[in-house]
């Protein structure tokens, strides 16, 4: 079997896509499903099913990128490497949310890196879910970190860790506050106190209101910064109240910067999951970033 159409049926099987997949390998779609074809002729068996928004793999085609991806991807890795007694250093691309990469998963990645030096560089990118897996299904990343377990078998994820997510103000807006008035009056406590969040949309005021208080969330935001950084750094500064990750803000309460409005028995929880390409996770750099991940979310915890 002609290894050149095995190599161009993973990347397809990885892409989800002919298109995806030509981009990747250099060459013409019309090519990518020639090749294809002539591979399913070869085996006698359908590889992929056609639908409108890309492709999806049999479960022939699965057992066929599940057998032969690990074997592509070594070979790869000694051409990659030559003939060199030391292989050279593999780059990790690794994509997720700004915020969260920022504070959580590069400060543990950069642990990796002891006496010998590191065991990959590190390439970073930063954006939305739906963007990294994207990403992450056309080759651009190695890791994902995402906050929804994504669909289909191109990728597999397992889940990393949870955040719980809290109600806080600075001293200003918080002192106006009785002891137990949120608790006792529920949204329409709030109702006065401006709103900070990421998004016109209210996305973490939304979800708060919706599962803590089951009410509809305030009509809109006082303040909109696309970064939960910059708004934890305008409710210290006194702009209001916002929803934010307990991991963000800790320290802020710590000091006293910042005062949690209330406890709610089950406080919210967003779930995040490290995601890979089917097939890529036993390739030693991406396994080892993987496994150190899941081994640093537990403190996280």
């Amino acid at each position: 079997m002609d290894l050149a159409l095995l190599r161009t049926f993973v990347t397809v099987h990885r892409a989800g896509s002919f298109t995806r997949a030509a981009a990747l390998l250099g060459l013409s779609q019309p090519a990518v499903t020639s090749q294809i074809r002539t591979l399913e002729r070869q085996l006698g068996r359908p590889l992929f099913l056609r639908k409108a928004r890309g492709v999806t793999p049999t479960s022939v085609g699965d057992e066929l990128a599940h057998r032969a991806a690990p074997h592509l991807d070594a070979l790869v890795e000694i051409a990659e490497g030559g003939l060199e007694v030391e292989a050279p250093l593999r780059t990790l691309h690794l994509a997720g949310p700004p915020e969260f990469m920022a504070e959580r998963v590069l400060p543990a990645l950069v642990g990796m890196t002891g006496s010998e030096g590191p065991a990959f560089r590190l390439r970073t990118s930063f954006g939305s879910t739906d963007d990294v897996l994207e990403g992450l299904a056309a080759g651009h990343h190695d890791l994902a970190v995402a906050t929804r377990r994504p669909r289909g078998t191109l990728l597999s994820a397992g889940t990393l860790c949870d955040e719980e997510h809290l109600l806080v103000a600075g001293a200003r807006w918080a002192g106006r506050f009785a002891p137990g008035a949120v608790r006792r009056g529920g949204a329409g406590a709030l109702a006065k106190v401006p709103v900070v969040d990421v998004h016109e949309s209210l996305p973490f005021a939304r979800r708060y209101w919706t599962t803590v208080f089951d009410a509809p969330p305030p009509e809109h935001a006082a303040l909109v910064a696309p970064d939960l950084r910059a708004v934890l750094s305008c409710v210290v500064s006194g702009a209001g109240l916002a929803v934010l990750p307990r991991y963000l803000c800790e320290d802020a309460l710590l000091r006293g910067e910042l005062v949690t409005l209330l406890e709610p028995p089950v406080p919210p929880l967003r779930t995040y999951f490290v995601a890979v390409r089917a097939g890529t996770q036993a390739l030693p750099h991406i396994a080892t970033a993987h496994e150190w991940l899941l081994r640093a979310a537990v403190a996280w915890g």
